[in-house]
């Protein structure tokens, strides 16, 4: 079997209201790259890969004169071709292997009538535990509808998805607003759910490392009576994650300065972090995270299942991994419960209990809809990109690590984005 074509469509998919996050926002909607890879025995496999609000068509085109006739079982090889770690100091492809490799295990599992996972080693467990995914959110420009600023909304929001989904587990994303302010909201939130019976729940904040290490110890040795999954980057650098450590009583989880072999190997030998989360597309596909969790096995570090933004094709790479893993503790994170919609057959996955079913048809278990695709397609060609990593609300703020440019949790303004 080879490589026939390679198709990239991009696509935007409206939020239920805009995302804050600590270096700026998801302004209303995702952009995302749609990846479909063609072979001569009319198998088309799926991938799928987002951009920091902008498109990655253009690379995959260029990827056309290296994969044309390729055969999609060989991966190892697909690997250096396309992400040979010399060459990539000019230009890293990590993410865009990724989507290619989610396409080619697509396209494996479809060839041999077996799901993604039963190739990779076989299921573990056939439904995954996620975490609520709490974001600071302005509020929609049409409806002024969705906004989530002060702690009364924070906790009237994530009762909300806990009725609607049954979370037990829940992520607070901060480094939005000033430590102090963020750290009575999460106090706040947990001392609430205890009240309402829920005392056995779980919690986890994530700044995305924009603290200093002084605001790090000061905010982790504040939270450590609250059932803590981890406390994930709250500083940046494996150094600095060193410092926080020693001083904070729970185990600290990073998705951003463990993300390849090295800095695993590194953080192995002399060791910053407990918790290790695995994104499919960090890492460069379902592979390497199969072989970071085994090396975190190997040492006892913790994994976890990490979410960079997803629509349902992702999604389906991140539940076969989470099925696979015989180390994964934790509830799995997922922007997912966000999105308004999604662009494959059936619509977006279903939340039961808090956990999502693993695809069981052949390959990633999931397909496109044409419609919506065209639809969010076209959407995107009406939009175009957005900047992640800037502030509707504020033009020319530039975030800084550690930061200190707090937005105001006073400030009720109300973007004027269209989605």
């Amino acid at each position: 079997m080879k490589i026939t074509d390679i198709k990239a469509t991009t696509v935007t998919v409206p939020l239920e209201a805009p995302l804050r996050h600590a270096n700026g926002c998801h302004w209303g909607r995702f952009v995302r790259t749609i990846v479909e890879v063609e072979t001569d025995e009319g198998i088309t496999g799926l991938g799928e890969m987002g951009g920091g609000g902008e498109s990655a068509e253009a690379v995959f085109r260029a990827m056309k004169m290296r994969l044309i006739g390729h055969d999609p079982a060989r991966l190892e090889e697909m690997r250096f071709l396309i992400a040979n770690p010399t060459a990539s100091l000019y230009n890293n492809r990590t993410q865009i292997l990724a989507a290619l490799e989610f396409a080619c295990l697509d396209i494996l599992g479809q060839k041999w009538n077996v799901p993604v996972s039963e190739i990779l080693g076989g299921r573990l467990q056939d439904e995954i535990p996620f975490a609520s995914y709490l974001f600071f959110r302005y509020p929609n420009a049409g409806d002024e509808s969705g906004e989530v600023r002060n702690i009364e909304q924070l906790i009237t929001h994530a009762r909300e998805l806990k009725n609607q989904y049954g979370f037990t587990s829940h992520k607070l994303k901060g480094g939005v607003f000033h430590p102090d302010y963020e750290l009575e909201a999460y106090r706040a939130l947990a001392e609430a759910f205890k009240a309402e019976g829920f005392a056995r729940d779980r919690f986890r904040f994530d700044p995305n490392a924009v603290w200093s290490i002084e605001q790090a110890i000061r905010f982790g040795q504040s939270i450590e009576d609250i059932n803590n999954d981890y406390l994930e980057d709250p500083v940046f650098g494996l150094s600095a994650m060193h410092r926080v450590r020693e001083k904070v009583r729970m185990p600290l989880a990073t998705n951003t300065v463990v993300i390849g072999f090295e800095q695993l190997a590194a953080n192995v030998l002399n060791t910053g972090v407990d918790v290790i989360l695995l994104d499919t597309t960090f890492w460069g596909g379902i592979r390497p995270c199969l072989k970071a969790a085994g090396i975190c096995e190997t040492f006892g570090l913790g994994v976890a299942v990490h979410s960079s933004g997803e629509l349902g094709i992702q999604l389906a790479t991140m539940l076969h991994l989470g099925a696979m893993l015989p180390n994964l503790t934790f509830a799995a994170d997922a922007h997912y419960h966000h999105l308004a919609d999604d662009i494959i057959e059936g619509g977006k996955f279903k939340y039961e209990n808090g956990k999502l079913k693993v695809p069981t048809a052949p390959g990633l278990g999931v397909k496109l809809n044409q419609d919506r695709l065209k639809q969010y397609s076209e959407l995107y060609k009406q939009l175009g990109s957005y900047p992640y990593d800037q502030d509707p609300l504020r033009p020319g703020w530039i975030p800084l690590v550690p930061n200190n440019r707090w937005a105001d949790p006073t400030d009720a303004r109300i973007p004027n984005i269209k989605i």
